[in-house]
């Protein structure tokens, strides 16, 4: 064992600059926060990032004292340094800039913050730093040694920290820069706020020299019947590689040895089961024990398949009666408590829905564990999304590691039935190859659930055509149409005809409109809940005549800050296309959609009763 901690530790020091592997399961660990008040410093000329002729400071061997990331204080009255943390100004992490400082509404740019902390390591231990996401771009340092550099603004990454930490007065310092670039992902175009910040849990995470970093326990494509898939082994001990998997209610107890590779792949085959849906959200206990370290779960079995044009859960035709949501909290600023996603997800349920679009960009983990429990079944998306740069290798690198970290992340929860590769790109040759190699690699990582992508559409001779060509890699036909708002008359909705070649399960991924919750008038006036009841009412009979309908999730439960939506006194910022606004106001079209769902709900059930 000594040897062991010793050649982690040698491995710490050597690649102190590179990401380790995701861990995952993150909350179920021996975990402690470093949420809570920073301080932090705005930095739009990254002063302490660069000298005065652009010299990165962290690619010195030394870092000088004028680097922010070096936390310097002055030794005496003399000495010029320019900046102090610990007399800047602070702000609750996790939380975006934005919302929490006034001046900051619309920054786009540098800060930098500065968390201290003590900590003491027990012997034989490691220990990981845990970043739940940070927008966009961030050079994270503790005690002013690098840990590396993360662009991606809602996907999870860690590092180990055992050889730099400390027990007494840590700092850890990041530099966050949600500056837009056309070759990032997003690219500099969206139509949702672009919140610079810490914006979900910064966690520590003590493990032994040998953990269980990542594992996979779903059941078997194909076969119902069987649990299978993998334990993965952070730094395996061949000596010690006993791993066993219990899930009491099954009676499953089940024993392995994990490879030379520190990866076990297992089979049990198990019957009874209760399998997880919207009306049985159940949820298994489960415990790994990988000599004596146990890590526990619950998790939801269910199959998830596609049959011609049906979508299938556990093996039953369903309709999925859903609706789009951003990540916003109720104050207007980025969401990220259990009680942000419970509020968006009560809301979703008196809706009627049974399953949730989470759009543009893979949402805080709270959000996917409680819609577990609540049976609300979900679409999970990468921000690919209009014009990102598709013939650039390192644009499509960056949306490959954004979808790993999603699916190594939420791979263990029952209510992910759909990985989406993209919102509303344009049809290129460079664009159809980026798309389906991401659909090509997310089968790879998992290939038990369904793969989408919100589409475009075209008319041709009268119909509304579905034929995208990367419909040939999707499990699900999905696209998006704004009749009456975008484009059309209301009032021949039910004239409009949809064609696809596809024989697939169609949903209807966005439709919409705005309105102002409280303004009144005539259903032809725009910006009234009037003409939004309308656009629904309009639009649902048209949608009713879809071939191959499947579902919807329309735009959007609730209104979003834009800033591409200016006019004043009705949109002031907010895309206005909620069915609830930003205030908790529901609106008449809530109600239409309401009643829908009731009526699909009772179709669906007198199906399965054979009525």
């Amino acid at each position: 064992m000594k040897k062991l901690l010793t050649a982690v530790l040698l491995t710490t020091t050597l690649f102190t600059f590179a990401q380790q592997n995701l861990i995952s399961n993150v909350p179920n660990r021996n975990t402690t926060s470093l949420n809570g008040v920073w301080n932090y410093i705005i930095d739009p000329y990254q002063t302490g990032f660069y000298s005065f002729h652009l010299d990165q400071y962290d690619k010195q061997e030394k870092a000088p004292k004028s680097a922010f990331y070096s936390n310097y204080h002055a030794v005496n009255k003399q000495e010029l340094v320019e900046y102090d943390f610990d007399k800047s100004a602070t702000i609750t992490i996790p939380g975006d800039w934005n919302s929490q400082v006034p001046e900051l509404k619309y920054y786009e740019g540098n800060v930098w913050f500065k968390k201290s902390f003590d900590y003491n390591l027990k012997d034989k231990k490691r220990l990981f730093l845990y970043l739940g996401a940070i927008n966009y771009k961030a050079d994270v340092y503790l005690n002013g040694k690098k840990l590396g550099t993360h662009e991606g603004g809602f996907t999870p990454f860690n590092y180990e920290v055992t050889s730099i930490v400390k027990p007494n007065d840590n700092y850890l310092v990041i530099k966050v820069d949600n500056t837009r670039h056309k070759e990032d992902v997003p690219t500099v175009n969206t139509d949702w706020w672009n919140y610079g910040g810490i914006t979900r849990d910064v966690t520590l995470i003590e493990e032994e020299a040998s953990f269980i970093e990542d594992y996979n326990i779903q059941l078997k494509k194909g076969n119902a019947n069987s649990i299978s898939g993998f334990i993965k082994i952070n730094n395996l001990d061949i000596a010690q590689n006993a791993v066993s998997i219990s899930i009491p209610e099954l009676k499953i107890n089940y024993k392995g040895k994990v490879g030379a590779d520190g990866i076990l792949n297992f089979e049990i085959p198990t019957k009874k089961i209760s399998y997880w849906s919207p009306e049985n959200p159940k949820l298994y206990d489960v415990t790994i024990d990988f000599n004596g370290q146990k890590l526990t779960d619950k998790i939801g079995f269910r199959t998830i398949a596609t049959q011609e044009d049906k979508i299938l859960l556990n093996g039953k035709q369903i309709f999925l009666r859903g609706i789009s949501i951003h990540e916003e909290n109720a104050k207007g600023g980025r969401a990220n408590s259990k009680e942000d996603a419970l509020r968006l997800l009560n809301w979703a349920k008196e809706l009627g829905c049974n399953y949730v679009r989470l759009a543009h960009y893979p949402h805080n983990e709270n959000i996917i564990r409680e819609a577990d429990k609540l049976g609300l079944m979900v679409w999970e998306e990468i921000p690919v999304y209009w014009t990102v740069d598709f013939a650039n290798k390192n644009t499509y690198q960056n949306a490959q590691d954004q979808l790993t970290a999603a699916i190594t992340r939420d791979k263990n929860r029952a209510s992910i039935i759909i990985w989406s590769m993209a919102n509303e790109t344009p049809v290129s040759d460079a664009r159809n190859t980026f798309i389906q190699n991401l659909a090509r690699h997310t089968k790879s990582l998992d290939n038990t659930r369904l793969i989408s992508a919100a589409l475009l559409t075209r008319h041709v001779d009268g119909f509304g055509v579905i034929d995208d060509k990367i419909g040939e890699s999707l499990d699900i036909i999905a696209f998006n149409q704004y009749l009456g708002w975008y484009g059309g008359k209301l009032e021949d909705a039910e004239k409009n005809l949809w064609k696809t070649p596809y024989n697939k399960p169609v949903v209807v991924s966005e439709f919409g409109g705005d309105a102002k919750a409280g303004f009144h008038g005539e259903k032809n006036e725009r910006w009234t809940e009037e003409y939004q009841e309308y656009l629904y009412i309009q639009n649902l009979k048209m949608i009713e005549k879809i071939p191959h309908l499947s579902g919807t999730s329309p735009w959007i439960l609730v209104d979003f800050r834009s800033p591409k939506r200016l006019l004043p006194g009705i949109q002031d910022g907010y895309n206005r296309k909620g069915l609830i606004s930003n205030e908790g106001e529901k609106k008449k079209a809530f109600y239409i959609m309401q009643d829908w769902y009731t009526q699909k709900k009772k179709e669906q059930l007198n199906y399965s009763l054979g009525k």
